[in-house]
């Protein structure tokens, strides 16, 4: 599993998105993990619980062109993804897809401008332009079905190569709603151990 972090050795800027709105679940205790981890081996966190925080996932018509006024709250959220040397994103899978949430994060703060931009060709054909900085992407979704499709898996990767980058990782934790707290323990270790590859200690 290759990383930057292990060639340049330094301290990483990780933004974490966490959205599930129930405190005590599996991917609070994830995302705590992750975010613990991050910190331990020197790197800056921002951390973001999106159900704590109360953030307004509805994207509403005067906020979806580039240079539209945006809230504070959003202007923030931007300004860290885009200085971010890393993203990590926890959610659980519902019904094949990510919570309303998390898809509204996606739509409010991965917008154009700040995560990518429609360039043109020269036969005339628009494709995006991807403007993250972000050299590393790690989505850990968890689902109560052990057999998936993979069909969120890749729309999470052509989200994030849209966005310019190229090093994506996905780790599904499926069975949870029959899973033992061994095997979650488990799971959790497989979190740090993801972690650990991707954002190793820094050296400075």
């Amino acid at each position: 599993m290759p990383n930057f972090a292990e060639k340049e050795k330094r301290p990483f800027t990780v933004y974490v998105v966490l959205g599930h709105p129930e405190r005590n679940s599996f991917n609070h205790a994830i995302a705590g993990k992750v975010a613990e981890l991050l910190r331990v081996n020197g790197h800056d966190v921002y951390f973001h619980d999106l159900y704590e925080e109360k953030f307004d996932p509805v994207l509403r018509e005067s906020k979806l062109f580039e240079n539209a006024p945006i809230s504070s709250v959003i202007q923030e959220h931007c300004r860290q993804l885009s200085v971010a040397d890393g993203v990590v994103v926890v959610h659980p899978n519902w019904w094949g897809q990510p919570p309303a949430m998390i898809k509204g994060w996606i739509d409010q703060v991965m917008r154009p401008g700040i995560a990518y931009r429609f360039v043109q060709d020269e036969t005339g054909h628009m494709f995006p332009h991807g403007l993250l900085s972000s050299k590393t992407i790690l989505v850990i979704n968890t689902a109560n079905s052990t057999h998936t499709d993979g069909l969120l898996q890749k729309i999470w990767e052509y989200t994030f190569v849209s966005c310019g980058v190229k090093n994506f990782h996905y780790q599904l934790l499926g069975g949870i709603a029959a899973s033992s707290t061994e095997q979650r323990k488990e799971w959790l270790a497989k979190v740090k151990e993801t972690v650990q590859e991707l954002f190793p200690p820094s050296l400075s």
